[in-house]
């Protein structure tokens, strides 16, 4: 029987791959500071460790037995997101969480592969124009990043254990999870429900005009899964993309559609800075629609900051195209793809039923 460690379990990504891999029959760990939210009838262990802690994460690792495979996706990232992703001890620390990961696994589990993520950043898609499409094939861009640190000692760790290792790397991830550091369905959700309180019409805060991919979740879980199992995956990078490209001004109509809101003219604003501080009318929110009770902090996580860097918001000038080719993913057989605005409405729609924000 296969069973799946999934670091990161809470998360973005993690979560739906933990839910998936369970109801197929896996059997599952999660390792997370918080319970994933998650659907499913079977049991797993839970494992509550933050992985920044070495001894912590030994002695509660080094007790998990019959681990087959592992799918990391835990992430550290410092207030304000995008000034970190150039700092050294935010690489330094997502270099070490791992490391307190794999190594109390690979000492008392017989770990048949271990998968990871990267993202668009491998491409330096946050310094310079990439090359359009991106594709996994392409020399390594040399710039300083963590990718690079978990890489490295991910194929020294699986030569001396002797594990398959693969790795994907997502376009912007759209699922359900709060409290991220990159998802903006929640982020819209919370930004939509304030101005519908204040009075004001749903109005996109962004800059210039940018084309962007996207990447449901739920396609990210399928392709862990894939990667997990296929040797053919090994030693191998899979970005993932849902397979079409959209423009946010054009899938705003469908986001306040899905919301239920009147949809007004462009309001460039910063979310990062204007989020905050509006936690006195989320609270109001919260109790006038039932919500669950999150605080605008339990929500947000960095994802704020996130938004205006997607939105472009602050931009002067075009904007580059961010476009990679997910063909290799689809060659391994992952086959699960989603139309980007139903997903929207999916994923808002979750979020509405969870009554994490508030339906109209």
């Amino acid at each position: 029987m296969s069973k799946v460690l999934v670091a990161g379990a809470s998360g973005l990504v993690g979560a739906p791959a933990l839910e998936r891999m369970l109801n197929n029959g896996w059997d599952g760990v999660a390792v997370s500071r918080r319970h994933p939210d998650i659907d499913t009838f079977r049991e797993y262990e839970f494992v509550s460790v933050d992985l920044r802690d070495r001894g912590a994460s030994a002695t509660a690792l080094g007790q998990v037995r019959g681990v087959t495979h592992v799918i990391y996706t835990a992430l550290f990232e410092k207030p304000g997101l995008i000034p970190g992703w150039q700092e050294q001890d935010q690489m330094d620390t997502n270099l070490e969480m791992l490391q307190n990961c794999l190594e109390p696994l690979t000492a008392n589990n017989n770990i048949e592969n271990v998968s990871i993520l990267q993202g668009t950043k491998a491409y330096g898609v946050h310094l310079h124009p990439m090359p359009i499409p991106a594709r996994e094939r392409y020399p390594r861009d040399d710039h300083a990043n963590f990718y690079w640190l978990q890489e490295d000692y991910l194929v020294e760790q699986a030569a001396r254990f002797g594990f398959r290792w693969s790795i994907l790397r997502p376009q912007l991830i759209i699922g359900g999870a709060i409290k991220a550091a990159m998802n903006l369905a929640p982020i819209i959700g919370v930004y939509a429900a304030i101005l519908k309180e204040k009075g004001e019409p749903f109005s996109y805060p962004g800059g210039p005009s940018w084309v962007w991919e996207v990447v449901d979740t739920r396609v990210c879980a399928q392709a862990l899964e894939v990667m997990a199992v296929k040797e053919e995956a090994n030693g191998h990078h899979y970005n993932a993309t849902n397979g079409e490209v959209f423009e946010w001004r054009d899938i705003w109509p469908v986001i306040s559609d899905q919301l239920g809101l009147e949809q007004g003219p462009d309001t460039p604003r910063s979310l990062a800075a204007y989020l905050p501080e509006q936690a006195d009318v989320w609270d109001q929110i919260v109790k006038k629609y039932d919500l669950r009770p999150n605080s605008l902090d339990d929500i947000l996580g960095e994802s704020h900051h996130y938004a205006d860097f997607c939105f472009a918001y602050g931009a002067t000038g075009p904007m580059p195209a961010a476009f990679v080719s997910s063909l290799e993913m689809r060659k391994l057989g992952v086959d699960e793809y989603y139309d980007s605005e139903e997903m929207w409405r999916y994923w808002l729609g979750w979020l509405q039923k969870r009554k994490i924000i508030p339906t109209f």
